[in-house]
């Protein structure tokens, strides 16, 4: 089983700022601009907020409600119209899909979705940054993939109900590719659960912040559990190849990651202690 940090969201490249966190907690990742996508901001819905208003409010109106959204991964249920028939997805096309296909990314492999938050204030209908609280990068969410689909037309003709997805708005795309999720998750060694295949995390909790909080050295320096270090000659995220951005602090791992990265990729047949890891992540914020 592979499991692949997947960077997704808004930031200050894509979107201008990171994504929210609200008071109580709740992240609110913020899907990146497209305008060829024929969702709009004020058509999404999450933890009882409209994305085009919290779009509005904390980008200072450079961007609107009836703006388009990338909305990508779609892994919330209640976060936009769906049809009777419909399954979490996720997109990927280009030189990223050619890395996760290099990777042999496929069905059984796990995405944890991470992306740019920042804690918000909020009273009414207006959203303030908390001043004390610096940008850091947040797993968000998860899907286990069931099956890799081509995007095609006859994909979507296959699929009917698929067509409203993004990816279906760059037809000239050659190396565009869809990941349908599993309905329940499944890790390899562990007896079958009730979790689904994919969601959202609820909380924030400290399990599942990437960056280091004892670092003044920005959000891409992360702090990773003790068993997360390069052994026998092999390293655990692709991309990290490099002796000189990892480092043993106590009982920890810092590691200084590749910036602008959006698909980094850990194999659990090198890392089997990844497992018990991602177990964890889930039960403190799945």
């Amino acid at each position: 089983m592979k499991i692949i940090f997947s960077r997704k969201g808004f930031d200050t490249s894509s979107g201008g700022c990171p994504s929210p966190i609200l008071p109580d907690g709740t992240l609110v990742s913020l899907p990146i601009p497209d305008a060829r996508s024929t969702i709009r901001y004020k058509d999404i819905n999450r933890a009882d907020l409209n994305l085009g208003q919290v779009v509005s409010v904390l980008t200072s109106k450079r961007l609107k409600g009836t703006d388009r959204a990338h909305m990508d991964p779609d892994i919330d249920p209640a976060g936009y119209p769906r049809r009777d028939c419909w399954l979490p997805i996720f997109g990927q096309k280009g030189a990223a899909q050619g890395h996760l296909r290099n990777q042999g990314v496929g069905p059984g492999d796990l995405f944890l979705f991470y992306g740019l938050f920042r804690q918000i204030e909020k009273q009414g209908r207006t959203y303030w940054w908390r001043s004390s609280a610096p940008p850091q990068h947040v797993f968000w969410g998860w899907l286990q993939v069931e099956q890799v689909l081509e995007v095609t037309p006859a994909l979507a003709e296959e699929f009917d109900w698929i067509s409203y997805h993004p990816h279906f708005s760059h037809p000239e795309d050659k190396n565009n590719v869809i990941y349908l999720s599993r309905k329940y998750l499944q890790l390899p060694g562990r007896e079958e659960n009730l979790r689904p295949g994919s969601g959202l995390f609820d909380r924030v909790t400290p399990s599942l912040v990437l960056t280091d909080q004892n670092q003044n050295n920005g959000v891409s320096v992360w702090e990773l559990p003790g068993w997360c270090y390069p052994r026998n000659g092999v390293y655990p995220l692709s991309y990290h190849n490099r002796m000189d951005r990892w480092k043993r602090t106590d009982s920890k791992i810092r590691l200084k990651s590749v910036p602008r990265g959006q698909e980094f990729v850990l194999d659990t047949r090198h890392y089997p202690e990844a497992l018990g890891w991602v177990d964890g992540l889930l039960n403190s914020g799945g």
